[in-house]
């Protein structure tokens, strides 16, 4: 991702994962997920929209955080919420 295809890129940073093992809030409650997103303003870890419960995108929707990143192995593309940017 660069600067000019997304403005939210100084909110970028390197933040470690709050949770290696998987979704923060399927974790909690027990239940599944399909793929993982990383937030990179916090670190939150939370579950794609193809998972039941959508908590990447719901974390953004409470928090405001921009970007993320998929946080599965071999992956690494990045998505901007705010503008509807995906970059590689």
């Amino acid at each position: 991702m660069n600067a000019t295809s997304c403005k939210h890129i100084l909110e970028v940073g390197d933040p470690a994962p709050r949770t290696p093992q998987g979704c923060e809030e399927c974790l909690k409650t027990g239940d599944a997920w399909v793929h993982l997103r990383l937030c990179m303003t916090c670190g939150h870890v939370g579950c794609c929209d193809s998972s039941p419960n959508t908590h990447a995108t719901k974390h953004y929707h409470a928090t405001h955080h921009p970007v993320i990143r998929s946080f599965q192995p071999g992956e690494g593309w990045f998505w901007c919420y705010a503008d509807e940017v995906f970059a590689e």
